[in-house]
């Protein structure tokens, strides 16, 4: 166990973060299966700004790696364009 006031805190302090960093990266993996099952271009192009924005936020707060991010993305657009 801790032995200090700051460690104690930095404890607490680093639970809040892990849960909020599993909540926006359970909910960008969502959008992002939502994303792929899309049959309708119209559909992918209102989304994938939407899901791309979540996946730079969640590597700005460095949840993911930033290159993963960009493979995600890539991949997205990659998507998008084959739909008809």
């Amino acid at each position: 166990m801790a032995n200090h006031k700051s460690a104690i805190k930095r404890i607490r302090s680093n639970d809040a973060k892990r849960l909020e960093n599993r909540y926006y990266a359970k909910t960008t993996r969502n959008a992002i299966k939502q994303a792929r099952t899309v049959n309708t271009k119209k559909e992918a192009a209102e989304l994938l700004p939407k899901v791309s924005s979540m996946i730079d936020k969640l590597a700005k707060k460095s949840v993911i790696h930033k290159n993963k991010a960009a493979n995600l993305k890539s991949k997205l657009a990659k998507r998008l364009a084959t739909l008809k």
